[in-house]
């Protein structure tokens, strides 16, 4: 995962305003106490961070896959070839 798939994964998720919100302010112990934004900016990989934080907040597991990647074993709908 890229830090823009990232981006579009916490977008997609929580929504601009309340993704950045949750990016800014939310402590993730798993990342040893940092932010999303303090990880990221201190090295950790995006995919890893993007699930800690899913963890943090109850995301179900079959959303954790990221925005634009399909779920293993789904098939894509006619409107997103």
């Amino acid at each position: 995962m890229k830090q823009s798939e990232f981006q579009a994964a916490v977008a997609e998720e929580f929504g601009v305003g309340f993704g950045g919100a949750i990016v800014g302010d939310l402590v993730l112990t798993a990342l040893g106490g940092r932010t999303a934004r303090e990880a990221l900016a201190a090295g950790v990989r995006p995919r890893e961070v993007w699930l800690a934080l899913c963890e943090a907040t109850d995301v179900p597991e079959e959303r954790r896959h990221g925005a634009g990647r399909p779920v293993p074993g789904e098939t894509r709908s006619p409107r997103h070839p």
